[in-house]
């Protein structure tokens, strides 16, 4: 019986193969020969979980010609990765992807890093922030002396607590956005608000469109569900969408939903402005597009000197094309898993229909929880807490960066909780593995893109400050030099760790 879950076209793995190209190598350097420069490339898209474990690969013969590359090259390559345990093979049943024994399986997402290593390893590879304490210990206080009476209840809430979905309707309608709680869905954070919208729009097959680059967790999801991404290339700098490109997929590709960060990108820090949202709700209902908001980042402004724009929903009064996600998770705390869904009543009922055959509910205890902090004040002085620790982290972190990394290139963003950086012609994916080897996680360009987009960058978030973010930097330099000097890579030296 075959041993692999998966398959990978050869014309898809040549266009991952074709996004790491490094910077030329300069005199005196020694380039790999063809085939070790393949199987490093090949183990470097396992490493990063872009090709999955047990996937099958495409017969030496397909390889070659996609890559127009000689058979003996391919060839030489998978033997070169068998040896080194990154590929399994049996004759008649392919050859397939592997990790070496006693290694973890990669993650595919950007899971954060287990507490036990943060000792020897920065954590870069997840943005968000300690709780913004007194603020977490007050609000289930406060949780549970409002719990007693759900407890003589059944404690399931399809959309959510009647108390919790009137408040945020109430605060959607304060700005200036009127809303009924028959509009609210209370979710499990974003990612379940995201994952019960494509399923209830987006089926098997469906063309969603993203931005380019978007959230790398929202991307798996949406790839884990058989969605087909239609990438959308952001404007240069902070300058948010470009709506040319935008109106033109829409228009040719007429996909079924449309996912967009207008508030603080992510990993951008982008923030659209008004005339942005507003023809960009224009154009996806012309094209009878759902358009997805994602407002997680909207109350992360850093500076002073920002005006917000209007949330994107607030151009579509009729709610027939707007889908708003909300979140605790990144202004108050990751762990505080409550997020929530602002759209039409009947889609709101067709999300709350299918959640029956998901996660049934969102756990009570939490959602009394954030109710208290709207409820008393809690959430406005938590949050401006957490303002004024990414608003410090984030310019340590650029002093730092600046410092240490002088050909790096970046935007400063006025808010939000990452930064997006151009690292200096050096491959994303080699960086990632070289930070593992000096003590420093880093989530390569390409995990933010789709088919490879993005090698050459690297999303830097605001978690670390001070002497950490010193640091940080550091370590950050001592990788790109072992990738400048062709450190990486070869089956001998394999990390025993890996970029989640």
């Amino acid at each position: 019986m075959a041993q692999w879950t998966s398959a990978v076209g050869a014309a898809q793995l040549a266009r991952l193969l074709g996004s790491q190209a490094d910077r030329p190598a300069g005199p005196g350097t020694r380039r790999p020969p063809a085939y070790r420069a393949l199987a490093d490339g090949v183990r470097l898209l396992v490493l990063e979980g872009r090709v999955p474990v047990a996937a099958r690969l495409p017969a030496e013969r397909e390889l070659a010609l996609a890559l127009s590359v000689s058979r003996t090259t391919v060839a030489a390559a998978y033997e070169a990765l068998r040896a080194e345990g990154f590929l399994e093979s049996r004759r008649g049943a392919g050859s397939w992807t592997a990790v070496p024994a006693g290694n973890p399986v990669p993650a595919r997402g950007l899971e954060p890093l287990p507490p036990e290593a943060l000792g020897s390893m920065i954590d870069l590879g997840c943005a968000a922030l300690p709780a913004p304490e007194p603020w977490l210990t007050r609000a289930v206080q406060g949780a549970l002396e409002e719990l007693p009476p759900y407890a003589h209840t059944h404690g399931d809430y399809p959309a959510g607590l009647p108390a919790l979905r009137a408040t945020i309707a109430d605060r959607y309608t304060a700005r200036g956005i009127p809303t009924m709680p028959e509009q609210i869905m209370v979710t499990t954070g974003a990612m379940g608000a995201i994952d019960a919208i494509c399923h209830l729009f987006g089926g098997r097959g469906e063309r969603i469109a993203v931005e380019s680059p978007s959230y790398a967790n929202i991307l798996q999801l949406m790839r884990e569900a058989g969605a087909r991404l239609v990438p959308v290339a952001m404007a240069g700098g902070l300058r948010g969408w470009d709506l040319d490109r935008w109106r033109q997929v829409l228009r040719e590709a007429a996909p079924r939903l449309a996912y967009v960060v207008a508030d603080f990108h992510n990993p951008t820090g982008a923030l659209a402005d008004e005339d942005q949202r507003r023809r960009l709700v224009d154009a996806a209902r012309s094209a009878g597009t759902v358009l997805v908001a994602d407002e997680t980042m909207s109350e992360l402004r850093l500076d002073q000197d920002v005006e917000m724009p209007r949330p994107v929903c607030a151009f579509d009064p009729a709610g027939s094309t707007v889908v708003t996600v909300g979140s605790a998770s990144k202004a108050f705390w990751a762990g505080m898993r409550i997020g929530w869904v602002r759209a039409a009543p009947d889609v709101i009922r067709g999300l709350v229909a299918a959640r029956a055959y998901a996660d049934l509910g969102t756990p009570v205890l939490e959602q009394l929880a954030v109710n208290w902090l709207f409820g008393t004040g809690g959430w406005e002085r938590a949050v401006e807490l957490r303002r004024a620790q990414a608003g410090e982290n984030r310019d340590a972190l650029v002093t730092a960066v600046r410092r240490e990394l002088p050909d790096w290139e970046f935007d400063v963003p006025k808010g939000g909780l990452t930064l997006w950086v151009r690292t200096g012609g050096l491959s994303g994916s080699r960086l990632a593995e070289a930070g593992e080897r000096v003590g420093v996680r880093v989530p390569s360009g390409p995990r933010f893109g789709v088919d490879g987009a993005f090698e050459g960058y690297a999303r830097l978030p605001f978690t670390v400050g001070g002497a950490v973010a010193d640091e940080a930097a550091l370590r950050l330099a001592a990788a790109a030099r072992l990738v400048e000097k062709g450190g990486v890579g070869g089956g001998a030296e394999a990390p025993r760790t890996f970029v989640a």
